[in-house]
């Protein structure tokens, strides 16, 4: 596991530094604590971190192929590389090193830049070949692995994280009024936005081919169609299932260094913890941690796993310093990102690390096999479907606009006057509905909604599903959207932090495109989420009473936090003037949100939480920039539209 950065020029004569990319790569080094390597030659830079996890002694990157003129920098692991390197071999191949990184090189010479649709794993890697004077930067299917990039001038800089581009070109950091807005509504930015205007993601399972100054890119992969191939029975889909997902843990237990497991409790962690324990010689080593509040303890629920399976267990009970930690992590944050569950992903990333490198997670299971509340909550109200459409535009316009604030559901019922798509984003939106009561947005900030509905990034989504039932389509869209830019993005920057590598077997693509075509009723049935895979976990032994219990997710006590630890910070940065002025909220409106909570009328926790990483990545990360920048004496940052500070 590692962090790449790089820059390539396509003009004449335009030398890179080295000195410029130990710099990038200086700003990921907690990517990569293990070692460095720089290779820059004729215009072109590449650099990276590493965690050693495979060849510790011989995988020093770039890698280059035998008369070194294709150099690679890769973060990832590609867990079918023994097979790719043996064909290899035979077709005359030469390899310096036992690394899965020199594999890509001479896959890349075999088939150019197709060699992306051998790699089963997770990967981001930066390619360049010098004979066609051409970079190739490409992301795994799923989006496990992130990879950033943006032009300036006829040069292409690329890193891991953000914060490699604008170490070296801060005047980058010009902030995307459009992506705040999308965070707002959603809490998290989505693909291919960031939150500045010049830099870009690249989408998983996309590739990018930079030459001659120009940059193009394309989609190599993509979600197969969903609900093709329907079982003849339970007993075979469970056991084409469990060979299937068996597979993708055994390949992801190849490692030179301590391996693990993170052990929440849930059905998904638990069944790749099963998984582990038939394939490991010895006692898997798992890490769970719980809370002192008992609603948000699930440690005990490990525990039973724990004592199951005969793992090695490791359990601690959490009594963090949240405000310490809070600081901490927005001045590592990149984008403002509002999944409260990265504090606990935090913590049990740094205890895993004290004992292995490598841990395996159970992330993926939701979105592959319908585990949120969510889509079962949606089937319940396709009643509403019947509605005709005359009365909802009636209630949405004429009825609703009178009923009174305090009236009980009437957010309810305006979400059930919508059809089923925009019902369905409506419910994962945190703006349009608090709008409809008190507007938050300034004026200002609101106008940028004239440049595009923030939701129109889920209703493209939905157009493009291969997919006919509305689950499958929310499958899609979930995948897409949600499990990308938040849970996977949460689950890499919190181990990133940590210098742990997370594996993900449920996320295998092999797995995952086997998975798609099971019809939706085989995902929830009868009201029951995740109905086959519960199914598969029974079969391979996780205890009932860990199965069927209320889904928690990572929770942790937010609401009991805000009212204590963390209220002072609330009040005094979300009612500090320098927030307030920013220009993005109404303050009337921040000012009547807080009070509400604080007085019990109403819980806010969700929508407060949002609030004040906005603010803290503006004052942790952003103005940290913009400081470095008038201390150098050349500040130039910007912003895209009005005079939002």
């Amino acid at each position: 596991m590692c962090g790449i950065a790089g820059i390539v020029s396509a003009a004449s004569g335009d030398e890179i530094d080295a000195e410029v990319i130990h710099r990038m790569c200086q700003a990921i080094v907690h990517r990569g604590p293990d070692d460095e390597g720089l290779f820059v030659k004729q215009g072109t830079g590449l650099g990276m971190r590493r965690l050693s996890i495979i060849d510790l002694s011989g995988g020093h990157q770039p890698v280059f192929n035998e008369d070194r003129s294709v150099w690679i920098v890769f973060n990832g692991e590609i867990y079918n590389f023994p097979d790719l390197r043996e064909d290899l071999v035979k077709r005359g191949h030469h390899f310096s090193t036992h690394t899965d990184t020199e594999v890509i090189v001479h896959l890349y010479e075999e088939m150019g830049a197709d060699c992306v649709s051998k790699l089963r794993g997770m990967f981001a890697f930066a390619l360049y070949d010098e004979r066609r004077r051409k970079l190739l930067l490409a992301r795994d299917r799923l989006g496990k692995k992130p990879l950033h990039y943006a032009l300036q001038g006829q040069r292409l800089l690329f890193g891991s994280e953000i914060k490699a581009i604008l170490a070296v070109a801060p005047e980058l950091a010009t902030v995307d009024n459009r992506a705040l807005l999308q965070y707002m509504y959603f809490g998290y930015v989505p693909d291919p936005l960031t939150a500045f205007t010049t830099i870009q993601k690249l989408p998983p399972g996309h590739l990018l081919e930079f030459e001659d100054g120009n940059i193009d890119v394309r989609q190599y992969w993509n979600l197969p169609q969903y609900g093709t191939h329907p079982p003849r029975s339970e007993e075979e889909c469970l056991e084409e299932m469990e060979h299937r997902l068996a597979e993708a843990v055994r390949i992801r237990l190849i490692s030179d260094v301590p391996l693990g497991a993170l052990l929440s409790g849930g059905t998904d962690s638990s069944t790749v913890v099963a998984l582990m324990a038939r394939a490991s010689s010895k006692p898997v080593k798992t890490f769970a941690i719980g809370f002192r509040d008992e609603d948000f303890n699930e440690a005990h629920y490990a525990r039973i796993v724990a004592q199951k399976f005969g793992t090695d267990h490791h359990e601690l009970i959490v009594e963090p310093n949240v405000l310490e930690t809070v600081e901490t992590l927005t001045r590592s944050v990149e984008e403002p990102f509002g999944d409260s569950s990265m504090l606990p992903t935090y913590f049990v990333s740094c205890m895993a690390r004290k004992h292995v490198t490598v841990a395996l997670s159970g992330d993926g299971g939701d979105e592959i096999f319908a585990g949120y509340d969510r889509y079962r909550i949606h089937l319940r109200r396709n009643a509403f479907e019947r509605v005709p459409n005359w009365a909802r535009r009636l209630y949405k316009s004429k009825v609703y606009p009178r009923l009174p604030g305090d009236v009980r559901k009437r957010k309810f019922s305006y979400n059930v006057a919508l059809p089923w798509r925009e019902r369905y984003v409506d419910g994962i939106s945190f703006v349009p509905s608090f709008e409809r009561e008190m507007p938050l947005l300034s004026d200002e900030f609101r106008a940028v909604l004239h440049e595009g509905n923030p939701q129109d990034v889920m209703y493209r989504y939905f157009e493009q599903a291969p997919a006919k039932d509305p689950v499958s389509q929310m499958l899609y869209v979930d995948t897409k959207t949600y499990m990308v830019a938040d849970i996977l993005t949460k689950v890499d920057r919190m181990s990133m932090a940590a210098s742990l590598e997370v594996r993900v077997p449920i996320l295998d693509h092999v797995f995952v495109e086997w998975a798609t075509g099971l019809p939706a009723d085989w995902k929830i049935r009868g009201g029951k989420q995740k109905y086959i895979l519960r199914k598969l976990a029974e079969r391979v032994g996780v205890p009932r009473e860990v199965l069927y219990r209320p889904k928690q997710g990572f929770a942790m006590p937010l609401a009991h936090w805000m009212k204590h630890e963390l209220k002072e910070l609330i009040m005094t940065v979300l009612l500090d003037p320098r927030t307030l002025q920013r220009g993005y909220f109404e303050s009337r409106a921040v000012r009547q949100l807080l009070d509400e909570h604080f007085h019990g009328s109403r819980d806010h926790s969700g929508r407060i939480w949002r609030l004040l990483m906005f603010e803290l990545w503006h004052r942790n990360y952003v103005e940290r920039i913009r400081a470095a920048e008038e201390q150098a004496g050349s500040y130039t940052f910007t912003r895209t539209s009005g005079t939002l500070r």
